[in-house]
């Protein structure tokens, strides 16, 4: 697996105060893309144990509540097991973590797979230039979904996905005046 960057203390990538891995490879390439450079998956820099390091020191802070995957794509054929492995490890070794996962693909082509039992939450579906929306909260366009992962596997018809939080925050989330008052979750419906 390759990466573009890690981002630290980020409030845009979902819930609470996060680590974010941006990795390298997509084949959705789609219109007006926020990260066209991430589309090679040759592009950006070798996943090493330096960069895992580097996201386990941002994870052990109390005020993180987890790691986000995005790109580029994660579920990427060239990222797809060393995502799953770095997951697996984060569950065991930071099992109070949430793992978000942001993907091009739709919910009901990936809910089979196996690496779907670490995430938390997932926004699925390409991003339409058409459905765009700068209001929604943690997508980018109409069609996307947040999607609570482990409630939706435990449904007797694991395809239907169970929501997160609906498109729009009714109510402006409070501004923390520390780190550790930011909130949990900043989906307020």
């Amino acid at each position: 697996m390759r990466y573009h960057n890690i981002t630290k203390d980020d409030m845009l990538n979902g819930d609470g105060l996060r680590v974010v891995l941006w990795v390298a490879g997509c084949d959705h390439c789609c219109e007006n893309c926020q990260n066209p450079i991430t589309w090679d998956p040759d592009g950006g820099l070798p996943f090493d144990e330096a960069a895992k390091q580097e996201i386990f020191e941002q994870l052990e802070k109390s005020y993180i509540s987890g790691i986000t995957f995005s790109g580029g794509d994660p579920l990427h054929p060239a990222n797809r097991p060393d995502v799953r492995e770095l997951m697996a490890e984060i569950r065991e070794k930071y099992p109070k973590k949430t793992i978000w996962l942001y993907t091009g693909d739709s919910w009901e082509d990936i809910y089979q797979y196996p690496l779907m039992k670490y995430v938390d939450i997932l926004v699925d579906g390409e991003f339409h230039e058409a459905e765009k929306d700068v209001k929604l909260l943690w997508k980018g366009s109409q069609n996307q979904r947040v999607i609570d992962v482990q409630a939706t596997l435990k449904q007797e018809d694991p395809r239907i996905p169970v929501l997160h939080c609906g498109d729009y925050s009714q109510d402006p989330p409070p501004v923390p005046q520390t780190l550790q008052d930011a909130p949990a979750t900043s989906c307020l419906l």
